[in-house]
């Protein structure tokens, strides 16, 4: 009778007190990884949206800097990371598009280890010259380079970069053959730019528009679809006379696969709040990016597009990185 007495008891208490509901998310603070070095426009756009993204969320953000291996350490962290929408990837179109053709072996799959939340920005791609260069067009620089055989090099934050593809990509269609000088990151390459220890790079225009703002280095084409707003009397390839050039850099945020639908619905509408604002989007517009919110779904579509893209880029221009 006692024993019955007892078990009735627990079960009552049992009842009374039932299973304490999970905190809605957020609860605690969120890190937002960035897999390149501290200022860099990566890193600038991170830090950007978490400012935002703490007021939006109601908890802080906090940016972390893991840069290695292109991109590959960071995005790493992330694709180990607890699936809980408290670790967050800014993602960069070289690590999660680029890097799986390039690398022999990779340390996660972006595809299948990442999930995506939504794109950020698009950012205009820029080719610009050392300014003691005469040449003024794209046309002028191609003849100036092809008559100097084995004197025309060009840069680009390491191997395997977007910016190296972009410059095999040039080569082959205009019949150049410049060598590749890879650097540890936009800031070196841009710097020997500037002093002519290389001749051009392509790359990313926040990387290279203060610059030819300052009149240390020409642009001579955006390899867009359409002119860059911060850059409206730069020609696209097209209009220079190359056509099929097109090679654009995006960043956008992505989470550990298996992270809840509710948190990344929450995650994507309180970043395309903040990209949406005018303020964000006029700073997006001077760095030479634009703002390209999107779904995860739409986001999801473009990676693996891309990812088949690059991956005939660099299969046919023989670029690999052990």
């Amino acid at each position: 009778m006692l024993k019955t007495l007892i078990i009735t008891v627990a079960i009552t208490v049992g009842m009374a007190h039932p299973a304490i509901a999970e905190p809605a998310y957020p609860s605690k603070p969120i890190r937002l990884i960035v897999p390149f070095v501290p200022g860099g426009s990566t890193d600038v756009v991170a830090r950007l949206l978490g400012a935002e993204l703490k007021y939006e969320l109601g908890q802080s953000v906090i940016v972390e800097n893991k840069p290695g291996a292109g991109g590959n350490i960071g995005g790493d962290v992330v694709a180990k990371a607890a699936p809980d929408g408290y670790t967050l990837l800014l993602a960069a179109a070289g690590p999660t598009v680029i890097n799986p053709s390039l690398y022999s072996k990779m340390p996660f799959d972006p595809i299948t280890q990442l999930a995506p939340v939504t794109m950020l920005v698009r950012e205009h791609n820029l080719m610009a010259i050392n300014s003691s260069i005469p040449a003024k067009t794209l046309q002028e620089f191609i003849a100036y380079a092809k008559s100097r055989p084995n004197e025309i090099n060009f840069g680009s934050p390491g191997n395997g970069s977007p910016a190296q593809l972009a410059g095999e990509l040039f080569n082959q269609k205009s019949g150049l053959k410049m060598a590749h000088v890879a650097y540890k990151g936009s800031g070196a390459a841009v710097v020997d730019l500037m002093a002519g220890h290389i001749s051009m790079m392509i790359d990313n225009m926040p990387a290279l528009l203060p610059h030819i703002q300052s009149g240390k280095i020409r642009a001579l084409a955006v390899p867009s679809e359409r002119r860059a707003a911060a850059m409206p009397d730069v020609p696209t390839f097209k209009e220079a006379g190359m056509s099929d050039f097109i090679i654009t850099a995006w960043k956008g945020v992505m989470v550990p696969a298996g992270t809840p639908p509710d948190v990344v619905a929450k995650l994507q509408t309180s970043i395309a709040k903040i990209m949406n604002k005018a303020d964000m989007k006029k700073r997006m517009i001077e760095m030479g990016a634009e703002p390209a919110v999107n779904t995860p779904e739409q986001f999801g579509t473009i990676i693996k597009n891309e990812t088949a893209w690059w991956a005939a880029l660099v299969k046919s221009t023989g670029t690999k990185v052990e």
